[in-house]
C-alpha cells in the first residue's frame, strides 16, 4: 500500500506512481468521492469555456457556413 504523511495544513504529497498512473500535472484539480466509509480521489476534467456552445448548430448541419453565420447575425 502507498501511504503519504498529511502535513499540518492538512496537505500531502501524492506518491509519483499514483501521479503516473492518473496522469495527473502540476496545478490540476482532484475530486474526492465517498462511498459508504471510503473515499476515492478522481482526476477531474477540465471544463472548456467552450463547451457550452456544443451542439448548438446541429440543426444547421449540411448548410454553408457563410449562410449559418448570416443567419445567426440576423441578415
Amino acid at each position: 500500500m502507498l501511504t503519504a504523511k498529511v502535513t499540518s495544513k492538512g496537505q500531502i504529497t501524492i506518491p509519483k506512481e499514483v501521479r503516473d498512473k492518473l496522469g495527473i500535472q502540476p496545478g490540476e484539480s482532484l475530486g474526492f468521492e465517498r462511498e459508504g466509509g471510503v473515499f476515492y480521489i478522481k482526476k477531474t476534467l477540465k471544463k472548456s469555456p467552450f463547451d457550452k456552445w456544443v451542439g448548438r448548430l446541429k440543426a444547421r448541419r449540411g448548410h454553408k457556413t457563410d449562410e449559418i453565420i448570416d443567419d445567426l447575425r440576423g441578415r
